[in-house]
Protein backbone atom coordinates (compact mmCIF):
# COMPACT_ATOMS: atom_id res chain seq x y z
CA UNK A 1 0.00 0.00 0.00
CA UNK A 2 2.53 2.37 0.89
CA UNK A 3 4.36 1.56 -2.21
CA UNK A 4 1.11 2.17 -4.40
CA UNK A 5 1.01 5.97 -2.37
CA UNK A 6 4.67 6.53 -3.38
CA UNK A 7 4.49 5.45 -7.28
CA UNK A 8 1.57 7.35 -7.33
CA UNK A 9 2.90 10.60 -6.36
CA UNK A 10 5.19 10.09 -9.48
CA UNK A 11 2.33 9.27 -12.05
CA UNK A 12 -1.06 9.37 -10.98
CA UNK A 13 -0.53 13.07 -9.78
CA UNK A 14 1.46 14.70 -12.86
CA UNK A 15 -1.17 13.15 -14.79
CA UNK A 16 -4.38 14.70 -13.71
CA UNK A 17 -2.42 17.90 -13.09
CA UNK A 18 -1.57 17.97 -16.97
CA UNK A 19 -5.52 17.03 -17.53
CA UNK A 20 -6.59 20.20 -15.09
CA UNK A 21 -4.20 22.61 -16.00
CA UNK A 22 -3.15 21.95 -19.74
CA UNK A 23 -6.49 20.24 -21.04
CA UNK A 24 -8.94 21.98 -18.61
CA UNK A 25 -10.95 19.21 -16.69
CA UNK A 26 -11.93 19.32 -13.68
CA UNK A 27 -12.77 16.78 -10.71
CA UNK A 28 -16.43 15.89 -10.69
CA UNK A 29 -16.91 17.47 -14.02
CA UNK A 30 -15.18 15.97 -17.12
CA UNK A 31 -13.32 13.41 -14.47
CA UNK A 32 -15.83 11.68 -12.60
CA UNK A 33 -15.79 8.10 -10.94
CA UNK A 34 -16.72 6.34 -14.54
CA UNK A 35 -14.23 8.79 -16.65
CA UNK A 36 -11.55 8.73 -14.18
CA UNK A 37 -9.46 5.37 -15.51
CA UNK A 38 -9.83 6.52 -19.32
CA UNK A 39 -8.86 10.29 -18.03
CA UNK A 40 -5.66 8.90 -16.18
CA UNK A 41 -4.72 5.69 -17.97
CA UNK A 42 -1.45 6.55 -18.95
CA UNK A 43 -0.58 7.53 -14.80
CA UNK A 44 -2.51 4.57 -13.77
CA UNK A 45 -1.04 1.92 -15.74
CA UNK A 46 2.52 3.69 -14.98
CA UNK A 47 1.66 3.55 -11.34
CA UNK A 48 0.65 -0.20 -11.50
CA UNK A 49 4.04 -0.67 -13.46
CA UNK A 50 5.80 1.24 -11.29
CA UNK A 51 4.58 -0.25 -7.65
CA UNK A 52 5.04 -3.78 -9.36
CA UNK A 53 8.84 -2.79 -10.06
CA UNK A 54 9.06 -0.97 -6.76
CA UNK A 55 7.79 -4.31 -4.78
CA UNK A 56 9.80 -6.29 -6.39
CA UNK A 57 13.25 -3.80 -5.74
CA UNK A 58 12.39 -3.49 -2.49
CA UNK A 59 11.66 -7.11 -1.64
CA UNK A 60 14.86 -8.47 -3.16
CA UNK A 61 17.13 -6.56 -2.24
CA UNK A 62 15.84 -5.99 1.45
CA UNK A 63 14.37 -8.93 1.79
CA UNK A 64 11.64 -9.29 5.13
CA UNK A 65 10.76 -12.19 7.07
CA UNK A 66 8.00 -13.68 9.55
CA UNK A 67 9.88 -16.67 10.34
CA UNK A 68 12.07 -15.34 12.78
CA UNK A 69 12.52 -16.85 16.07
CA UNK A 70 14.76 -17.11 18.67
CA UNK A 71 15.39 -20.28 19.20
CA UNK A 72 17.30 -21.69 22.59
CA UNK A 73 18.86 -25.27 23.53
CA UNK A 74 17.60 -27.55 25.89
CA UNK A 75 19.50 -30.58 27.71
CA UNK A 76 17.34 -33.56 29.05
CA UNK A 77 18.01 -34.18 32.52
CA UNK A 78 18.59 -38.25 32.46
CA UNK A 79 20.73 -40.61 34.36
CA UNK A 80 23.58 -42.92 32.46
CA UNK A 81 21.87 -46.05 34.53
CA UNK A 82 18.66 -47.29 35.17
CA UNK A 83 17.17 -46.79 38.67
CA UNK A 84 14.52 -45.62 41.51
CA UNK A 85 15.02 -42.26 42.84
CA UNK A 86 15.92 -42.01 46.41
CA UNK A 87 16.43 -38.56 46.55
CA UNK A 88 15.19 -35.12 44.89
CA UNK A 89 17.25 -31.93 45.67
CA UNK A 90 15.63 -29.86 43.40
CA UNK A 91 12.38 -28.42 45.04
CA UNK A 92 9.58 -27.47 42.29
CA UNK A 93 8.91 -27.84 39.15
CA UNK A 94 11.18 -24.89 38.00
CA UNK A 95 13.86 -23.95 40.06
CA UNK A 96 17.82 -22.17 39.16
CA UNK A 97 20.45 -24.19 39.25
CA UNK A 98 24.58 -23.69 39.10
CA UNK A 99 26.34 -26.22 37.30
CA UNK A 100 28.04 -29.40 39.37
CA UNK A 101 25.17 -28.64 42.09
CA UNK A 102 23.56 -32.15 42.65
CA UNK A 103 19.93 -32.39 40.97
CA UNK A 104 18.72 -36.11 41.89
CA UNK A 105 20.09 -39.44 43.76
CA UNK A 106 19.59 -42.86 42.13
CA UNK A 107 19.12 -45.76 45.39
CA UNK A 108 23.02 -46.83 45.79
CA UNK A 109 22.90 -49.96 46.94
CA UNK A 110 24.28 -52.16 44.57
CA UNK A 111 27.10 -50.07 43.62
CA UNK A 112 28.26 -49.21 47.39
CA UNK A 113 28.12 -53.04 47.89
CA UNK A 114 30.36 -53.09 45.00
CA UNK A 115 32.76 -50.23 46.26
CA UNK A 116 33.07 -52.22 49.99
CA UNK A 117 34.13 -55.78 47.95
CA UNK A 118 36.77 -53.97 45.59
CA UNK A 119 37.95 -52.33 49.05
CA UNK A 120 37.68 -55.77 50.64
CA UNK A 121 39.55 -57.42 47.80
CA UNK A 122 42.50 -55.11 47.71
CA UNK A 123 42.90 -55.52 51.63
CA UNK A 124 42.93 -59.21 50.68
CA UNK A 125 45.49 -58.83 48.27
CA UNK A 126 47.65 -56.91 50.86
CA UNK A 127 47.62 -59.46 53.29
CA UNK A 128 48.37 -62.20 50.61
CA UNK A 129 51.65 -59.82 50.11
CA UNK A 130 52.16 -60.54 53.45
CA UNK A 131 52.19 -63.99 53.64
CA UNK A 132 53.82 -64.12 50.74
CA UNK A 133 56.80 -62.33 52.44
CA UNK A 134 56.29 -64.96 55.19
CA UNK A 135 56.82 -67.61 52.53
CA UNK A 136 60.07 -65.71 51.01
CA UNK A 137 61.62 -65.92 54.46
CA UNK A 138 60.47 -69.44 54.54
CA UNK A 139 62.06 -70.82 51.72
CA UNK A 140 65.46 -68.70 52.11
CA UNK A 141 65.92 -70.53 55.47
CA UNK A 142 64.76 -73.60 53.49
CA UNK A 143 67.99 -72.98 50.73
CA UNK A 144 69.80 -72.46 54.00
CA UNK A 145 69.42 -75.81 55.13
CA UNK A 146 69.61 -77.57 52.06
CA UNK A 147 72.58 -76.06 51.22
CA UNK A 148 74.33 -76.99 54.34
CA UNK A 149 72.56 -80.46 54.14
CA UNK A 150 73.95 -80.65 50.38
CA UNK A 151 77.44 -79.71 51.43
CA UNK A 152 77.66 -82.19 54.40
CA UNK A 153 77.13 -85.13 52.07
CA UNK A 154 79.51 -83.73 49.53
CA UNK A 155 82.12 -83.85 52.51
CA UNK A 156 81.29 -87.29 53.46
CA UNK A 157 81.33 -88.59 50.08
CA UNK A 158 84.80 -87.08 49.14
CA UNK A 159 85.81 -88.44 52.30
CA UNK A 160 84.58 -91.88 51.14
CA UNK A 161 86.71 -91.84 48.03
CA UNK A 162 89.42 -90.93 49.25
CA UNK A 163 88.75 -93.97 51.54
CA UNK A 164 88.27 -96.03 48.90
CA UNK A 165 91.35 -94.56 46.63
CA UNK A 166 93.41 -95.92 49.71
CA UNK A 167 92.27 -99.46 49.41
CA UNK A 168 90.80 -98.92 52.75
CA UNK A 169 88.75 -102.00 53.54
CA UNK A 170 85.89 -100.16 55.73
CA UNK A 171 84.37 -98.53 52.56
CA UNK A 172 82.87 -100.51 50.09
CA UNK A 173 81.07 -99.54 46.25
CA UNK A 174 77.52 -99.87 47.52
CA UNK A 175 78.36 -96.85 50.63
CA UNK A 176 79.99 -94.81 47.88
CA UNK A 177 77.04 -95.45 45.49
CA UNK A 178 74.50 -94.52 48.59
CA UNK A 179 76.38 -91.12 48.93
CA UNK A 180 76.12 -90.05 45.60
CA UNK A 181 72.55 -90.73 45.80
CA UNK A 182 72.18 -89.00 49.01
CA UNK A 183 74.15 -86.18 47.24
CA UNK A 184 71.88 -86.00 44.10
CA UNK A 185 68.64 -86.20 46.32
CA UNK A 186 69.71 -83.04 48.01
CA UNK A 187 71.16 -80.85 45.37
CA UNK A 188 67.65 -81.44 43.96
CA UNK A 189 66.38 -80.37 47.32
CA UNK A 190 68.45 -77.26 46.83
CA UNK A 191 67.00 -76.28 43.24
CA UNK A 192 63.26 -76.83 44.85
CA UNK A 193 64.31 -74.72 47.70
CA UNK A 194 65.59 -72.28 45.05
CA UNK A 195 63.07 -72.75 43.30
CA UNK A 196 60.38 -72.20 45.48
CA UNK A 197 62.16 -69.05 46.69
CA UNK A 198 61.82 -67.74 42.88
CA UNK A 199 58.31 -67.72 43.39
CA UNK A 200 57.95 -66.19 46.51
CA UNK A 201 59.55 -63.96 44.69
CA UNK A 202 57.43 -63.56 41.41
CA UNK A 203 54.48 -63.50 43.77
CA UNK A 204 56.09 -60.45 45.61
CA UNK A 205 57.00 -58.45 43.06
CA UNK A 206 54.51 -59.71 39.81
CA UNK A 207 51.33 -61.33 40.65
CA UNK A 208 50.41 -59.91 44.03
CA UNK A 209 50.92 -56.70 42.73
CA UNK A 210 48.96 -56.95 39.48
CA UNK A 211 45.98 -58.44 41.48
CA UNK A 212 46.28 -55.68 43.41
CA UNK A 213 46.10 -53.47 40.69
CA UNK A 214 43.12 -55.29 39.21
CA UNK A 215 41.82 -55.03 42.49
CA UNK A 216 42.33 -50.75 42.77
CA UNK A 217 40.61 -50.68 39.07
CA UNK A 218 37.67 -52.84 40.15
CA UNK A 219 37.52 -49.87 43.06
CA UNK A 220 37.91 -47.12 40.51
CA UNK A 221 34.59 -48.25 38.36
CA UNK A 222 32.77 -48.91 40.98
CA UNK A 223 33.30 -45.62 42.83
CA UNK A 224 32.58 -44.91 39.03
CA UNK A 225 29.21 -46.29 38.96
CA UNK A 226 28.46 -44.60 42.46
CA UNK A 227 29.33 -41.27 41.45
CA UNK A 228 27.04 -42.11 38.26
CA UNK A 229 23.86 -42.43 40.78
CA UNK A 230 24.07 -38.60 42.08
CA UNK A 231 23.16 -36.47 38.57
CA UNK A 232 24.48 -33.00 38.37
CA UNK A 233 23.90 -30.01 36.57
CA UNK A 234 26.39 -30.13 33.56
CA UNK A 235 25.85 -26.08 33.19
CA UNK A 236 24.14 -23.47 34.94
CA UNK A 237 20.66 -22.42 33.94
CA UNK A 238 16.60 -23.40 35.00
CA UNK A 239 15.43 -26.60 35.71
CA UNK A 240 11.70 -26.98 34.12
CA UNK A 241 8.83 -29.03 33.93
CA UNK A 242 10.72 -30.83 36.98
CA UNK A 243 8.23 -33.50 38.19
CA UNK A 244 10.79 -36.35 39.73
CA UNK A 245 9.46 -37.92 43.19
CA UNK A 246 11.22 -40.37 45.50
CA UNK A 247 10.13 -43.77 44.30
CA UNK A 248 9.81 -42.95 40.37
CA UNK A 249 12.08 -44.79 38.41
CA UNK A 250 14.44 -43.48 35.87
CA UNK A 251 15.20 -44.95 32.58
CA UNK A 252 17.74 -42.81 30.13
CA UNK A 253 15.84 -44.07 26.92
CA UNK A 254 12.46 -43.83 28.06
CA UNK A 255 11.88 -41.26 30.98
CA UNK A 256 13.75 -38.13 31.22
CA UNK A 257 13.35 -36.16 34.75
CA UNK A 258 12.77 -33.03 33.20
CA UNK A 259 14.35 -30.12 31.05
CA UNK A 260 17.94 -28.07 31.82
CA UNK A 261 17.92 -24.54 29.93
CA UNK A 262 21.57 -23.40 30.03
CA UNK A 263 21.77 -19.81 31.18
CA UNK A 264 22.04 -17.17 28.51
CA UNK A 265 20.07 -20.22 26.05
CA UNK A 266 18.00 -18.04 23.59
CA UNK A 267 19.30 -14.01 24.24
CA UNK A 268 22.23 -14.42 21.77
CA UNK A 269 20.79 -14.33 18.70
CA UNK A 270 18.04 -14.25 15.95
CA UNK A 271 17.41 -17.50 13.79
CA UNK A 272 15.58 -16.27 11.00
CA UNK A 273 14.31 -18.22 7.57
CA UNK A 274 14.68 -15.86 4.27
CA UNK A 275 13.19 -17.47 0.62
CA UNK A 276 15.51 -19.36 -1.29
CA UNK A 277 14.75 -16.57 -3.86
CA UNK A 278 17.34 -14.48 -1.47
CA UNK A 279 20.23 -16.53 -1.71
CA UNK A 280 22.36 -14.40 -3.61
CA UNK A 281 21.34 -11.34 -1.84
CA UNK A 282 21.72 -12.52 2.19
CA UNK A 283 25.57 -11.59 2.78
CA UNK A 284 27.59 -11.62 6.37
CA UNK A 285 27.39 -7.96 7.73
CA UNK A 286 24.34 -6.54 6.21
CA UNK A 287 22.27 -4.46 8.34
CA UNK A 288 18.82 -5.97 9.55
CA UNK A 289 16.51 -4.89 11.95
CA UNK A 290 13.87 -7.30 14.31
CA UNK A 291 10.65 -6.89 16.04
CA UNK A 292 9.38 -9.54 18.31
CA UNK A 293 5.86 -10.27 20.15
CA UNK A 294 7.16 -10.67 23.33
CA UNK A 295 8.79 -6.77 23.38
CA UNK A 296 6.26 -5.37 21.61
CA UNK A 297 6.52 -1.77 20.03
CA UNK A 298 10.55 -2.21 20.05
CA UNK A 299 13.04 -1.92 16.96
CA UNK A 300 16.02 -3.84 17.67
CA UNK A 301 18.75 -3.13 15.28
CA UNK A 302 20.64 -6.53 14.11
CA UNK A 303 23.14 -7.49 12.14
CA UNK A 304 23.86 -11.05 9.93
CA UNK A 305 26.39 -13.08 11.38
CA UNK A 306 26.30 -16.53 9.75
CA UNK A 307 23.88 -17.27 6.06
CA UNK A 308 23.73 -21.21 5.85
CA UNK A 309 25.08 -22.82 2.76
CA UNK A 310 22.52 -25.29 2.41
CA UNK A 311 18.83 -25.42 2.54
CA UNK A 312 17.09 -28.29 5.21
CA UNK A 313 14.41 -29.01 2.77
CA UNK A 314 16.85 -30.81 0.50
CA UNK A 315 18.64 -33.06 3.01
CA UNK A 316 17.85 -36.91 2.49
CA UNK A 317 19.22 -39.71 4.52
CA UNK A 318 20.40 -42.99 2.70
CA UNK A 319 17.83 -46.33 3.04
CA UNK A 320 15.47 -48.40 1.01
CA UNK A 321 13.43 -45.87 -0.90
CA UNK A 322 14.45 -43.25 -3.80
CA UNK A 323 14.07 -39.99 -3.30
CA UNK A 324 11.33 -37.93 -5.22
CA UNK A 325 11.57 -34.13 -5.30
CA UNK A 326 8.07 -34.60 -5.98
CA UNK A 327 7.08 -35.34 -2.36
CA UNK A 328 8.74 -32.07 -0.91
CA UNK A 329 5.57 -30.29 0.56
CA UNK A 330 7.00 -26.92 0.65
CA UNK A 331 10.08 -25.36 -0.54
CA UNK A 332 12.49 -24.13 1.96
CA UNK A 333 14.56 -21.28 3.04
CA UNK A 334 17.95 -19.39 3.70
CA UNK A 335 18.80 -20.16 7.31
CA UNK A 336 20.42 -16.65 8.51
CA UNK A 337 21.91 -15.58 12.21
CA UNK A 338 21.04 -12.22 13.51
CA UNK A 339 23.25 -11.02 16.14
CA UNK A 340 22.02 -7.83 18.04
CA UNK A 341 24.07 -4.64 16.54
CA UNK A 342 24.27 -3.30 20.25
CA UNK A 343 24.96 -5.50 23.41
CA UNK A 344 22.00 -5.88 25.40
CA UNK A 345 19.78 -5.87 22.13
CA UNK A 346 18.13 -8.44 22.72
CA UNK A 347 17.40 -8.13 26.91
CA UNK A 348 13.65 -8.53 27.63
CA UNK A 349 12.60 -10.71 24.66
CA UNK A 350 11.45 -13.95 26.07
CA UNK A 351 13.74 -17.11 24.18
CA UNK A 352 11.69 -19.09 21.92
CA UNK A 353 9.51 -15.57 20.69
CA UNK A 354 8.73 -15.07 17.50
CA UNK A 355 9.72 -12.03 15.14
CA UNK A 356 9.83 -9.77 12.01
CA UNK A 357 13.11 -9.56 10.91
CA UNK A 358 14.31 -7.12 7.86
CA UNK A 359 17.15 -7.69 5.85
CA UNK A 360 18.80 -4.43 4.10
CA UNK A 361 21.49 -4.45 1.38
CA UNK A 362 24.36 -2.04 1.43
CA UNK A 363 25.90 -0.99 -2.31
CA UNK A 364 28.28 1.80 -0.78
CA UNK A 365 31.22 -0.17 -1.79
CA UNK A 366 29.94 -0.85 -4.93
CA UNK A 367 29.29 3.40 -5.35
CA UNK A 368 32.79 4.17 -4.10
CA UNK A 369 34.87 1.80 -6.66
CA UNK A 370 36.34 4.31 -9.17
CA UNK A 371 35.12 2.25 -12.25
CA UNK A 372 31.35 2.46 -11.12
CA UNK A 373 29.57 4.79 -13.90
CA UNK A 374 27.10 7.74 -13.12
CA UNK A 375 24.16 5.54 -14.06
CA UNK A 376 25.14 2.59 -12.16
CA UNK A 377 25.34 4.69 -8.88
CA UNK A 378 22.36 6.51 -9.19
CA UNK A 379 20.43 3.28 -9.68
CA UNK A 380 22.28 1.21 -6.41
CA UNK A 381 21.90 4.56 -4.84
CA UNK A 382 17.98 4.10 -5.45
CA UNK A 383 18.43 0.46 -4.44
CA UNK A 384 19.36 1.70 -1.39
CA UNK A 385 17.25 3.71 -0.55
CA UNK A 386 14.32 2.01 -1.30
CA UNK A 387 15.01 0.49 1.77
CA UNK A 388 13.77 3.01 3.66
CA UNK A 389 10.34 1.70 2.80
CA UNK A 390 10.96 -1.61 3.98
CA UNK A 391 12.30 0.09 7.31
CA UNK A 392 8.73 2.12 7.60
CA UNK A 393 6.71 -0.86 6.90
CA UNK A 394 8.60 -2.81 9.89
CA UNK A 395 7.67 -0.02 11.85
CA UNK A 396 4.04 -0.40 11.31
CA UNK A 397 4.10 -4.05 11.82
CA UNK A 398 5.68 -2.61 15.10
CA UNK A 399 2.96 -0.67 15.78
CA UNK A 400 -0.31 -3.11 14.74
CA UNK A 401 1.72 -6.12 15.88
CA UNK A 402 -0.08 -5.74 19.78
CA UNK A 403 -3.41 -4.81 17.75
CA UNK A 404 -3.57 -7.52 15.72
CA UNK A 405 -2.63 -10.12 18.09
CA UNK A 406 -4.83 -9.27 21.26
CA UNK A 407 -7.87 -7.85 18.85
CA UNK A 408 -8.13 -9.65 15.58
CA UNK A 409 -6.66 -12.81 16.66
CA UNK A 410 -9.98 -13.79 18.55
CA UNK A 411 -9.07 -12.85 21.97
Amino acid sequence: MLELLLCSLLTIFPDYLYRRYGQGKRLGKEITLYSVFFELRWGITMCLMLTIGLITVIFYNHPSTSNAILYFRTVPIISETNGRVAEVYVSGISSRIKQGEPIFRLDSSAQEAAVESAHRKIAEVDAALVVARTDLLAAEGRIQEATSAYQQSIDELDMKQELMRRNSATVTVREIERLQNVVDGRKGSVAAATAAKDAAEARISTLLPAEKASAQAALAQAEVDLSKTVIRAGVSGHVEQFGLRVGDIVNPFMRPAGVLIPEGAGRKAITAGFGQIEAQVMKVGMVAEATCVSKPWEIIPMVVTTVQDFIAAGQFRGGEQLVDPNQAIRPGTILVFLEPLYEGGLEGVTPGSSCIANAYSSNHDEIAKPGTGALRGFVLHAVDAVGLVHAALLRVQALLLPIQTLVFAGH
